[in-house]
């Protein structure tokens, strides 16, 4: 199996960062290139639930997550991923499993690596890990946690 491209989706959390492990190792004994991707909440998607959102109140938040996610990718970047040949980050907007699934086509993933539950996952499998593995045509490697 040729591994070009390995996608390590996370959500900052310690769960997340037990993949990551593997993921370098795959990456440096491949040459292969990692994609990070970190998935924002998408908060106009929730709707009533939350209340009504002041326009520039969101995308004052908004902003504030993606300066954060960017700061925390090039933080893991420069601390973890410095053996490896290319590492590229990817934020996205919206449901967590749909923009993984999204990257696989999009940047045509050969493996991905992941925990089998994120930081809000309260089961020993999460949904997130779940609906990755049942509806992508890559393979997927579970971490335990």
């Amino acid at each position: 199996m040729k591994i070009s491209r390995i996608l390590w989706p996370t959500d900052f959390s310690e769960n997340a960062a037990k993949a990551l492990p593997l993921v370098t190792e795959l990456a440096q004994k491949f040459g292969a290139e990692i994609h990070i991707l970190y998935v924002m909440k998408d908060y106009p998607a929730f709707g009533a639930s939350y209340g009504q959102f002041d326009p520039d109140e969101l995308k004052k938040m908004q902003e504030w997550e993606k300066q954060t996610a960017e700061s925390r990718l090039t933080e893991i970047c420069d601390k973890f991923l410095n053996e490896c040949p290319l590492y590229i980050r990817h934020i996205g907007v919206g449901e967590p499993a749909k923009e993984i699934l999204k990257i696989i086509a999009d940047q045509k993933i050969d493996i991905v690596v992941m925990a089998n539950r994120g930081s809000e996952g309260h089961f020993n499998f999460g949904s997130v890990a779940e609906r990755v593995l049942k509806c992508t045509t890559a393979p997927v490697v579970m971490i335990p946690v």
